[in-house]
This record gives C-alpha cells, structure tokens and sequence, in this order.
C-alpha cells in the first residue's frame, strides 16, 4: 500500500497556494498605488495598514508582542519586508509580472541555502526536483520578451532592485522558520496573525525610515525612477486608495497570514518555491488591470510550474 503525502506538506501546499493568489492581486495593487504615490510612500501606507489590522487581531485574541521569539519576528520584518522597498522601485520600472519573477525566483534559490548552512534544514532530492521544476516552469513563462517597452538602464535597474529584494525576502523567510523554532523550544504558541504582526513592526519601522530620507527632495529624485504622478494630494489618494487598501488587506494581512502558516510547519524553500509561481497568477490581473496580454508561453510556463507544485503537494515528507 502507497503511504499518502504528509499532512503538513499538504496544508504547506495549500497555505502556500492561498499566499500566492492573495500576493498576486496584492502585487497588481502595488503595482498601480506606487505608479500614483510612489513606491516609497504606498510601500508605506500599506504596511500602516496591516499593521492596524493585524494589531487590532493580536492585541484582542493573539500574543500581542509577547513571547520569546519577539525580537527574531521583528529582525525577519526588517530584512524581509524593509526588502519591499526594493519590490517597490522595481515596480514601477519594470512591472508587476518581471518584477515578481526575479523576486519570487530569487527567493526560492537563495531561502533554501541559508537555511540549509543556518538551519541544518535540507530538502529531499525529490524535493529539490519539484522546486527547480517550478522555477522553470515560471521561467519559462515570464522571461522578458517583448512586451517590455522599456530602456536597457530602465531594465537592469529594476532587475537590480528585484534581486535585493528576492534576497531579503528570503533571508526574512528564514528568520521566520528561526522564530518558530525558538518559540517551539520556549514551549510557547504564537499563532500566524500575531507572527505576521511582531514582522510587520519590524517592516513599518524600515518603511518610515525611508519616508523620512525621501523627504529631502534631492534624494527622494534617485528614488523615485520614474516619478509618480503629478497632481495634487488629493486628487493622488481619491485614484490610489483602493489600491493601498486592497494591497494592505490581500497582501500583508491575510496573505502574510497564511505565509506565516505555512513557514510554521515547512522548509522555506518548499513554501517559497510553491509561492514563486504568483508571477503566473498574477497574469489574469494583470491582463484585467494593466493591459498585459499572456502569450503562448506564459501557458506552457504556467503549466511546467502547475505540475512542479503538484509534484511537490504527493510527496512524502523527507521521502
């Protein structure tokens, strides 16, 4: 008798699944919010955001900012999401579908390493197949061709950005899977929201920060490449707010959620291998809200990377 996927692989795969979806709305909105405020001041306002959201929830039925591993969830918030100001520079330059390819793929490479020299966490080589499958099939489907309009300097720049990004995303992802552990030897539970807000103070302090730099007029030019929107304050929030609110929500509260579910339990590479497939997600809404029409390979890529994360859903833990 064949023995049946582990369960936590299983509620892995689909925690990971549900981040993937909401992110991939979520990075649309991003996408669009910083084109109209800038990428520093929306990164901003959706992290003050969630963190209203997720406090309200952490504060009334969560740990609040108790619990031993406190300082490791905000140290991930810093490096993890502080690397979002990176996501949002690269943005504007070189969309949301590029944008999340070079980030989402970055991550899912470089998480797993540090986890493995740091962690002691290795992956399966059945494992490992299933996550490189994925990466290709994402691939694959998003290289740049030429639906992007844009400049060589436009280009790296953004590419630039997205690698830092992928980087701290990873390295936020892991620092993560740390805080867990450390609460899991203190015999302490933290459920998901609360890790998910402890992070989030970490990110709105390094997102503040930066607000306060690009004030300075002389700095906020090198910043902002290109610029945002020239209108009134007013006129700037009555276009970009539904785009903050549905970036705070569908991203850094109830997708950061579920990335918290499924890093509590799973490798950071297997979760952030499954989440590297939101760049084909995104498609739909970006075809919907931003005029980007799929091509016959984004559907094969989309379909190489579908069957990695399937793959990945019937194997055995450490099988």
């Amino acid at each position: 008798m064949k023995s049946r996927p582990s369960r936590s692989i299983i509620a892995a795969v689909l925690a990971s699944i549900l981040t993937t979806f909401l992110w991939s709305f979520s990075i649309v909105c991003g996408a669009r919010s910083s084109r109209v405020l800038g990428g520093v001041e929306a990164n901003f306002w959706r992290l003050a955001l969630a963190a209203i959201f997720l406090g309200a929830w952490a504060h009334t039925f969560g740990q609040g900012e108790s619990g031993a591993s406190f300082p490791i969830f905000v140290l991930s918030g810093v490096i993890g999401l502080g690397a979002d100001i990176f996501l949002f520079q690269a943005l504007p330059r070189i969309g949301s579908r590029l944008s999340s390819l070079t980030i989402q793929c970055g991550s899912a490479l470089f998480a797993p390493t540090v986890e493995w020299f740091w962690l002691g966490t290795r992956l399966t080589p059945w494992q490992i197949a299933c996550c490189l499958t994925i990466i290709a099939g994402v691939a694959i489907g998003l290289a740049p061709g030429k639906h992007l309009n844009i400049s060589r300097a436009t280009l790296l720049s953004g590419i630039g950005f997205g690698v830092l990004a992928s980087i701290g995303n990873g390295m936020g992802a892991v620092l993560t899977r740390k805080g867990y552990e450390i609460a899991q030897n203190a015999h302490q539970h933290i459920d998901d929201a609360t890790s998910a807000y402890q992070r989030l103070i970490g990110g709105l302090f390094m997102a503040a920060l930066v607000v306060l730099l690009a004030r300075r007029r002389d700095v906020a030019r090198q910043i902002e490449n290109p610029e945002p929107l020239a209108l009134p304050a007013r006129e700037k929030w009555r276009l970009a707010w539904p785009w903050v609110v549905g970036n705070a929500i569908a991203g850094q509260t109830i997708g950061v959620a579920c990335y918290q579910w499924a890093l509590r339990t799973t490798p950071a590479g297997l979760v952030l291998a499954v989440i590297a497939t939101t760049p084909l997600t995104v498609i739909p809404f970006a075809y919907k809200l931003e005029g980007e029409r799929p091509n016959f390979r984004s559907v094969i890529g989309g379909a190489i990377a579908v069957l990695g994360v399937v793959l990945l859903a019937a194997s055995k833990r450490g099988a």
